[in-house]
């Protein structure tokens, strides 16, 4: 993974060649979103970045996420549970997995070597679902994080 000021820099040199604006507040929006590895919803950063951004649009912080996701600097992870099932997005583009806290919502980062599916995973796909073709294979692994887990019941 990079570090947080070249993620950052990649992602406003990329955004810049999809033709957006750099605008003070897309900036403020991509260095945030460079440095939270916690999988903000878009109205998790509008909030945060309000204060400095008072007429800032959440159409702006939204439209920013999904141009950094089409140009694929960001994943968009969707994982029901306690923070509803809104957009996560994640500047963590290498590949790994999640392990999702069911009583916090905090969601983690695991290292995988690869998403590429395996042979057997492909075998048991097409056996259940015929003629579907497998492109990547994620892994959700639910639980308790640490934190939650030293909370008294």
């Amino acid at each position: 993974m990079h570090g947080e000021a070249e993620r950052t820099s990649v992602m406003l040199r990329d955004l810049r060649r999809a033709g957006l604006k750099l605008t003070p507040q897309r900036i403020a929006i991509v260095r945030q979103f460079a440095e939270d590895l916690s999988h903000p919803t878009a109205q998790d950063l509008f909030e945060r970045l309000r204060p400095a951004f008072p007429t800032m649009s959440f159409a702006t912080v939204y439209n920013t996420l999904d141009a950094l996701a089409r140009a694929g600097l960001a994943g968009v992870v969707r994982l029901p549970g306690k923070r509803g099932d809104a957009a996560r997005f994640d500047p963590n583009t290498s590949p790994h997995h999640h392990a999702v806290c069911d009583s916090c919502g905090t969601v983690l980062d695991l290292p995988a070597g690869t998403l590429a599916p395996t042979q057997a995973a492909v075998r048991k796909v097409r056996h259940a679902a015929p003629g579907f073709t497998v492109s990547a294979v994620e892994r959700i692994y639910r639980g308790v994080c640490a934190a939650c887990a030293r909370q008294p019941s």
